[in-house]
C-alpha cells in the first residue's frame, strides 16, 4: 500500500517585538507557497509563531499581555495564510497565543492549530507542560514566564483522523515528557506536529546551547521510534530581541534517524516524503502494544505527580 506524502517544516528566524503581525504573517505565507512548490501537503510552523517570545519579559499591564494574544482564529490579519494555504491545498499547523473567555473568566493558553488541506480548522492543542516560573526572577539574564502568562492546557492530546493520516499535535516543552506521545501512541498516531521556542542558555544552571539541542534531538528521536510515528519539529529561531533561540528544525522517521533538518536560524523549509508505512514493522515488533505493554504495573505514572519526599517541591 503506497503511502507516501510529502510533510514540511517551516523554520522562523527571530519575530521582533518590534515587527507587525501583518509581516509576519506575509513570511509565513511565502513559507507555505515554497512547501506547496516542493508538493508539500502539510506544514508546520512554530510555537507563538505570529509574536516574538513575549514569556522573557516581566509585564504588569493586562492590555498590553493581551496584545501578544489571538482572541479568534483566523483572525483578521490571519485571514490571508488561510486562504492562500486553502487555495494551494496545503495543510498547516500553527502555533500562537489564545485569548478566550471560557468557564466565566478570562483564560489565556500557549496554543496550536490544525488545518486540513481544505483550509477547515479541525483541531486544537493547548500546551499541557508549561515550563518556567510564577515570579520574577531579578537575577536572571532574562525570565521565564509560561506559568505567569498561560493557563495549563485543558484538552489532552486528542489525535484527529485526517484525510491523510492520523495526526498529533504538542508544543516545545510537551517533547521532554515522554507521556506526550505515549498517549497519542496508543490512539494509533501516525505523525505527530511539534513547534517550539527554546532559549539557548538555561536561566536556572549552566547549560551550553550544544547540550540544549542534544536534549532538543534526543527528545524527538526518542519518542518517533518508541511511538513508531513522524515527528515534525520546528523551531523559531535566531537572535530574538537580543535573546537567541535554538533552531535545529528536523523531520524525525519512526526508526528515529533524522530524515531532514535545518541548517541555519533564518527562514528555512525542510521537506521529506514520508513512508507512512514504514511504522508498519516497528508497530508489530518490538512496539506492538497491544501484546506487551502491561498498564497493570505503570500505576504510579498517574497516581503520583512526583517522586516520594520531593513531591510538595515539585508540585510547587
Amino acid at each position: 500500500m503506497n503511502r507516501k506524502i510529502i510533510l514540511a517544516g517551516a523554520q522562523l528566524g527571530p519575530v521582533q517585538r518590534s515587527d507587525s503581525r501583518r509581516h509576519v504573517v506575509e513570511r509565513l505565507i511565502s513559507l507555505v507557497e515554497d512547501a506547496a512548490e516542493k508538493g508539500a501537503r502539510w506544514v508546520v510552523f512554530p510555537e507563538l509563531s505570529l509574536t516574538t517570545f513575549f514569556p522573557r519579559y516581566w509585564l504588569d499591564d493586562d492590555a498590553e499581555i493581551d496584545r501578544f494574544f489571538e482572541t479568534e482564529m483566523p483572525s483578521p490579519t490571519t485571514s490571508a495564510l488561510f486562504k492562500r494555504a486553502r487555495e494551494l491545498e496545503v495543510g498547516f499547523y500553527l502555533g500562537y497565543a489564545e485569548l478566550v473567555q471560557e468557564a466565566g473568566h478570562k483564560q489565556r493558553f500557549n496554543t496550536a492549530i490544525l488545518v486540513d488541506p481544505m483550509g477547515r480548522q479541525i483541531g486544537k492543542y493547548r500546551k499541557v507542560h508549561l515550563p518556567g516560573h510564577l515570579d520574577y526572577l531579578p537575577t536572571a539574564p532574562f525570565q521565564h514566564l509560561e506559568k505567569r502568562y498561560f493557563d495549563v492546557g485543558d484538552l489532552g492530546f486528542p489525535v484527529w483522523n485526517t484525510v491523510d493520516a492520523k495526526i498529533g499535535m504538542c508544543i516545545c516543552n510537551d517533547r521532554r515528557w515522554p507521556e506526550t506521545f505515549r498517549v497519542m501512541g496508543l490512539q494509533g498516531v501516525e505523525i505527530v506536529m511539534l513547534g517550539y521556542n527554546t532559549p539557548s542558555y538555561n536561566i536556572y544552571h549552566e547549560e551550553q546551547p550544544h547540550l540544549r539541542m542534544f536534549h532538543n534531538r534526543l527528545s524527538v528521536q526518542a519518542a518517533a521510534y518508541q511511538n513508531a510515528c513522524w515527528i515534525i519539529a520546528v523551531a523559531k529561531a535566531g537572535c530574538e530581541d537580543a535573546h537567541a533561540l535554538i533552531g535545529g528544525s528536523c523531520i524525525v522517521a519512526p526508526t528515529g534517524e533524522i530524515a531532514a533538518q535545518a541548517m541555519t536560524e533564518k527562514d528555512e523549509l525542510i521537506v521529506f516524503e514520508a513512508d507512512l508505512e514504514l511504522s508498519s514493522y516497528i508497530r508489530n515488533t518490538v512496539f506492538d502494544f497491544a501484546r506487551h505493554r502491561r498498564p497493570e504495573h505503570y500505576g504510579l505514572i498517574v497516581e503520583r505527580r512526583g517522586a516520594g519526599a520531593l513531591l510538595g517541591k515539585l508540585e510547587s
